[in-house]
């Protein structure tokens, strides 16, 4: 990408899109373009058309969504296939028509099997069954990376997946039914803040996440954009056009948890509700074909967490 590059960011308002904007800012793009939903639907075809068709973007990062975590996922199980569907078909569509030069796509590491061996190669998706907990989102976003993969092959566009670990940062949603569990939990545990009463976790606390500061993903999101055209055109030849990007590390729900609870200074006790679903057993990702092209993420989790919440408290 050029400094002058016509830029779309496809849901900037939101945690990862508002990173990738705060990203592209710092590093002098110029021409970066957006939409708010009153003015445009994503999830309309024909205005989604109109809109590339006037703006001619050459970079699409396709950061809209319809996500949360379990219970959100338990709760909306309609909207997340139907929403998503919708949002990825216009778009996609429409970068096609109007001659995008590359467009990046979120997947999401919950469209890999439930039992997927540890840690998950981008080759294993589709070889098991989903987790039902989160199945709805990963059925929807399971289409979307089938999509680009399918618009590479038969139009020769330069579509490419990214399925992040876990993220997590500011401008994330802090309450229980429609947020990620890192987020959700900081919420929790500050408003437990000065209380007697434990703070619940939904489960056994025994399943491991890998966890990606939104900053390192939006780094790693410019890292590929900026590719040379040859080593570019290698990453969309990857099984699917897909791309991990992960730490390589991973924490228990119980760890983490406790993380949080010393970073929002909350003394009282910690119970964990096992008669609640603890989803998949375990979410690491192989991120080795990132990182061999050179990219590295650079914020801990310890550090991301408590940026996070200094967010959060000037936020709330």
């Amino acid at each position: 990408m050029e400094k002058t590059s016509r830029i779309f960011v496809a849901g900037h308002r939101g945690l990862v899109g508002s990173a990738l904007v705060r990203r592209l800012a710092s590093e002098g793009y110029t021409n970066v373009r957006s939409a708010a939903r009153a003015d445009l639907d994503l999830a309309d075809p024909r205005a989604v058309r109109l809109f590339f068709e006037r703006e001619r973007p050459e970079f699409v990062f396709l950061a809209a969504a319809r996500a949360g975590g379990i219970l959100a996922n338990r709760t909306y199980p309609a909207e997340f296939i139907s929403s998503n569907l919708m949002i990825e078909t216009a778009v996609l569509h429409a970068a096609h028509l109007s001659g995008v030069r590359r467009l990046l796509f979120f997947g999401c590491a919950c469209a890999y099997p439930k039992e997927a061996p540890q840690p998950m190669k981008e080759e294993f998706l589709l070889s098991g069954s989903l987790e039902p907990t989160s199945e709805p989102y990963a059925v929807a976003k399971l289409a979307g990376m089938k999509m680009c993969e399918a618009y590479n092959r038969q139009y020769r566009t330069a579509f490419v997946s990214v399925i992040p670990a876990s993220v997590y940062g500011p401008h994330d949603h802090f309450d229980l039914e429609s947020s990620h569990v890192l987020s959700a939990l900081l919420g929790k545990f500050h408003r437990a803040r000065g209380g007697s009463a434990p703070v619940v976790v939904w489960g056994t606390g025994a399943p491991r996440r890998e966890f990606l500061y939104v900053d390192d993903l939006a780094d790693a999101c410019l890292f590929l954009m900026s590719l040379d055209d040859s080593t570019f055109a290698s990453v969309v030849g990857f099984p699917g056009s897909v791309v991990n990007a992960g730490t390589g590390d991973d924490i228990t729900i119980k760890e983490l948890a406790l993380l949080v609870k010393d970073v929002a200074g909350f003394t009282g006790g910690v119970e964990f509700d096992t008669s609640k679903p603890d989803g998949a057993p375990r979410k690491l990702l192989d991120s080795g074909r990132l990182r061999a092209l050179g990219w590295t993420p650079k914020t801990s989790l310890d550090e991301g967490v408590r940026r996070t919440y200094k967010w959060y408290r000037g936020a709330a």
